[in-house]
């Protein structure tokens, strides 16, 4: 899911041009001159003088819960293999990667991860990382009963891949303008050293960083991605790229969307010479795998991070992303290799913000569109509800699970059929308790999260 907002009319304001002028920028590609847009001056609605991090690591395609997070007491693990031997992994290899929380879960629950996730082991045993058990999509609390009955509202367009990972972003169906990432943005934006640089995709383009007023600033593995013809010579003369610069950067414009095309152009220069000249003072200590396409996003965010006392932000949002997890089929032999490049990841960036000094500052957590059934289809698993989910970093509670277990059954009281979990907890309990740990007020989390006054719970604890 990509989504570019929609040009408005001739009768649109300054500032709502400006915001919508994202879905000009030329940054990751959209056209050949990479121009990233900044973000507003507007007021904000809070301030900070600490500096703290979210990165959204988000698995398009919805992860397959089942075979990340794998049941490992003998009673569930040989009920899970009812619905899906024919994609079990053997329990002998679970044994190394058993989950031991600092509280058990209830009735002799336990959970292993995956093998590939062998990394994030050690991680959750120093008490850095949370898992979160049955986290999805929801409108308010939903019992199956009021499921089945259509007696409450629902997320629109359940199972469809466009619409879950823009609900996840969003809290709105495909087509949403702004995103909770980006609207988190909003509040702190204008309190930063520099605006600009709140939001952050290292991924394309993507609603949740979106912001009403703050505009995702996109940049690639690389670092800033330069207007090209003013980088280097356009058509191999410099005087060209002078012209250029001076075109798209003006100042003298009367028309008023070209002049606010000039101030956002020329926010863009601006912007790539201020990372390009703070990246080029940061060489970092820790490793990252190579042929790792997270560990390379999640690296040029460590590197920003570095930065961030040249770049001036107090707060940033940050979005990675790994496609892939639409695993009809061959799920034996393509999720083990996508949970291999997820835990080395965010491991090497766990370890990254460690030798920063920042990692009770930065907190990395895991999203993605749906799980997926606990029935088998074929060779893969089918588009589901809820599934399960990671938090990383040093303010993390962890060591512990968050939530409960669900029962395993296809139909049973935890399922809407073929091991589609009905979510326990919901994305604005997740968003809110890393907005809550951000600095959001309980005042201004439904400007976040709109949904979560249908909650009586609104932080789950984990922070």
């Amino acid at each position: 899911m990509r989504h570019y907002p929609e040009v408005q009319p001739d009768n649109a304001s300054r500032r709502e041009f400006l915001k919508r002028s994202a879905a000009l920028s030329l940054a990751a590609g959209a056209t050949p001159w990479a121009v990233s847009l900044a973000a507003m001056g507007e007021a904000a609605a809070a301030t900070a003088t600490d500096y703290k991090a979210l990165v959204c690591v988000f698995l398009y395609g919805g992860n397959d819960y089942a075979n990340t997070l794998l049941p490992y007491d003998l009673p569930s693990y040989n009920l899970q293999q009812t619905f899906r031997a024919n994609l079990s992994i053997d329990r002998a290899a679970l044994t190394p990667l058993l989950l031991n929380p600092t509280v058990p879960l209830a009735n002799g629950r336990q959970y292993a991860l995956a093998p590939g996730l062998d990394p994030l082991l050690p991680i959750f045993n120093a008490g850095k990382m949370s898992v979160l058990l049955n986290v999805g999509t929801l409108i308010q609390p939903t019992t199956k009963a009021q499921y089945s009955a259509g007696s409450v509202p629902l997320p629109p367009k359940l199972f469809s891949h466009n619409d879950q990972q823009s609900f996840w972003q969003s809290s709105s169906a495909e087509g949403a303008s702004s995103g909770w990432g980006g609207r988190l943005g909003d509040l702190f934006a204008a309190g930063n050293g520099n605006a600009t640089f709140t939001c952050i995709s290292v991924s394309g383009n993507a609603v949740y960083l979106s912001g009403k007023t703050a505009v995702q600033y996109q940049v690639s593995t690389s670092g800033s991605v330069p207007v090209n013809g003013i980088q280097s010579p356009l058509f191999g003369s410099p005087a060209c790229s002078t012209l250029l610069q001076n075109l798209i950067t003006s100042s003298t414009n009367t028309n008023l969307f070209a002049s606010e095309y000039a101030r956002v152009g020329s926010r863009s220069v601006t912007a790539n010479t201020q990372v390009s000249t703070a990246l080029a003072g940061v060489n970092l200590t820790s490793t990252f795998p190579a042929s790792n396409s997270l560990a390379d996003q999640l690296k040029m965010v460590a590197r920003l991070i570095a930065a961030r006392t040249s770049l001036g932000p107090k707060r940033q949002v940050f979005f990675v992303s790994v496609g892939g997890f639409d695993t009809h089929d061959s799920l034996l032999t393509t999720h083990p290799g996508l949970m291999a490049t997820v835990g080395n990841a965010m491991s090497a960036f766990y370890q990254a913000t460690v030798d920063l000094g920042v990692s009770s500052q930065v907190t990395a957590f895991t999203a993605s569109d749906f799980g997926r059934t606990l029935v088998s289809n074929n060779g893969g698993s089918d588009h589901g509800w809820g599934s399960m989910h990671f938090v990383v970093g040093d303010s993390v509670k962890g060591g512990s699970f968050v939530g409960t277990p669900p029962i395993i059954a296809n139909g049973g009281p935890d399922d809407v059929g073929q091991g589609r979990l009905l979510p326990a907890l919901s994305v604005d309990q997740y968003g809110a308790t890393l907005a809550t740990w951000f600095g959001v007020s309980s005042t201004d989390l439904r400007s976040v999260l709109p949904n979560m006054g249908n909650y009586s719970q609104t932080n789950l604890g984990f922070l």
